[in-house]
């Protein structure tokens, strides 16, 4: 996942039903393969991190819980594809669209806490439908990555969190190829649109896909392969 931060990755763990345990006892876990998520420290300051609402799950990064509506339970995939949480795609999902402002959605009720790490990137939470399933990142402002740790969403091709690096390759074929971090310590695949990317990582406790990312190449690949840039 990028290298996320210890905070975020205890976040995104939370989000589905395929993650069993928190995030300290995943985070341990990393490293023992390829593909397996790598903590770092990005996280300058938790700012703006509000109460969970009522009825929202996986509100609080530095308080992972479970959440509502596991990918298992039934009736959430209808649900889900009645409200249109079922797509991921390279342009973003539902009202977060690569390059929308943190302002605009934030005014318009669509955050619901906020972290800051360094190199003008905030970490962000979504209200609503979306509440559990993605998690955002803005840079100076604007949306540059939209991640989930659930499946659904899916990709547009049917992609997502749960299948193995082989399912991917037999969907994109000569569209995607494996890629590893500078440091050879991870490894992901990877689909490219132009200048955006779909990303999918490993999982740190088990084989597969762990999280599925979007946005510009310039960010999402290039904090993967580089990890923190600040």
């Amino acid at each position: 996942m990028n290298r996320l931060p210890t905070t975020v990755l205890a976040g995104a763990l939370a989000l589905g039903a395929v993650v069993p345990t928190a995030a300290g006892p995943a985070a341990a876990a990393v490293g023992a393969r390829p593909g397996a998520a790598t903590a770092s420290r990005c996280v300058v300051a938790p700012v703006g991190v509000t109460a969970p609402r009522p009825g929202a799950a996986g509100t609080d990064l530095r308080t992972p819980v479970a959440t509502a509506g596991r990918t298992g339970s039934p009736g959430v995939a209808e649900a889900r594809a009645a409200t249109g949480t079922e797509v991921l795609s390279v342009r973003g999902a539902g009202p977060f669209r690569i390059g929308a402002r943190l302002s605009r959605l934030s005014a318009a009720g669509l955050i619901d806490w906020t972290v800051v790490e360094c190199g003008g990137v905030v970490r962000a939470g979504a209200t609503g439908e979306w509440a559990g399933v993605v998690l955002l990142a803005f840079r100076h402002g604007r949306l540059v990555e939209v991640g989930t740790a659930t499946a659904p969403p899916r990709s547009p091709a049917g992609a997502g969190v749960g299948m193995s690096f082989a399912d991917l390759e037999a969907i994109y074929g000569r569209r995607g190829s494996m890629i590893r971090n500078d440091a050879g310590t991870a490894s992901a695949y990877l689909v490219r649109f132009g200048a955006r990317v779909e990303l999918f990582t490993g999982h740190p406790i088990r084989s597969g896909v762990g999280y599925f990312q979007v946005g510009p190449a310039d960010f999402v690949e290039r904090r993967f392969r580089e990890g923190c840039s600040c």
